[in-house]
């Protein structure tokens, strides 16, 4: 397993300021956040971008992330796929291999949009295929469709396309109502990303992304999150994630290191 950081846990700070930080406490691989990378696009060029990751020394391995492709329909779901195409773009030309994708808002769920969620996957790795990027389906505790681990297994194997497979965020296999047994149908090949983060003493029913800690400082459990990965062999990177308010608020050099040291801590 290798080890990124995702801009989400330093989420107000500008692109090439936070970038510069991870690089400074040793961090090598970052988890970009699209709309921070688009916003830093409107004034620095690709090239220049390119540049900035060589002389930091730190890669951009993935991307987080993309939305209304699997169960929108007409002009929404055009608007939404050419969005989608534009990002697929801004990922190869920077080298980023996983673009972490998140499942539609629904509020009642049935048969017809499951399947609907299916073809429509299909056809967005098929499109992410021809860009040399990898899919990570992430499913979300919170909401009404893809709430569990067990169901995003699900429209992967469904959809059968070589390079999507799922994304496994811990507050989402936490708060929603994902089992240990939903572990077991992991494999090296259908887990695309990994990311961590840890929450203390809330309900799960209550738990938002802003109640996010650092990992090891919380209630959840890593260990036989840990061992399963090591039982599958994943060899790909576990992302730390955390969009807590509070951190946002310290110097970027500290939350980049202690989250560094919170991230080596639980996965070594």
């Amino acid at each position: 397993m290798q080890l990124c950081i995702s801009q989400a846990t330093t989420m107000p700070a500008k692109f090439e300021d936070d970038l510069t930080a991870f690089a400074d406490v040793g961090w090598q691989a970052v988890e970009l956040w699209l709309t921070k990378l688009e916003k830093h696009l409107e004034s620095n060029t690709l090239d220049d971008t390119r540049r900035l990751f060589t002389k930091l020394k730190i890669a951009p391995v993935a991307a987080s992330y993309q939305g209304g492709l699997l169960l929108s329909q007409g002009e929404q779901r055009r608007t939404h796929f050419e969005h989608f195409r534009t990002r697929l773009g801004l990922c190869q030309s920077l080298g980023v291999s996983t673009l972490v994708l998140v499942a539609d808002f629904a509020q009642r769920p049935d048969a017809t949009d499951l399947q609907r969620a299916v073809v429509s996957l299909t056809q967005a790795a098929q499109w992410a295929a021809g860009f040399d990027v990898k899919l990570a389906l992430e499913f979300r505790g919170g909401d009404a469709f893809c709430t569990s681990l067990g169901t995003a297994i699900g429209l992967v194997s469904e959809c059968g396309e070589p390079n999507v497979g799922v994304c496994l965020d811990l507050f989402h296999y936490y708060k929603g109502p994902s089992k240990l047994e939903d572990l077991t149908g992991l494999t090296s090949a259908n887990l695309a990303h990994v990311q961590f983060s840890d929450v203390a003493g809330i309900p799960r029913e209550l738990m938002t992304d802003s109640d996010r800690v650092l990992p090891g400082d919380g209630d959840f459990q890593f260990v036989p999150i840990i061992e399963n990965l090591k039982r599958i062999g994943y060899a790909g990177y576990v992302s730390l994630e955390v969009m807590n308010p509070v951190l946002w608020q310290m110097k970027l050099t500290q939350v980049a290191e202690l989250g560094l040291m919170a991230l080596r801590r639980v996965v070594e």
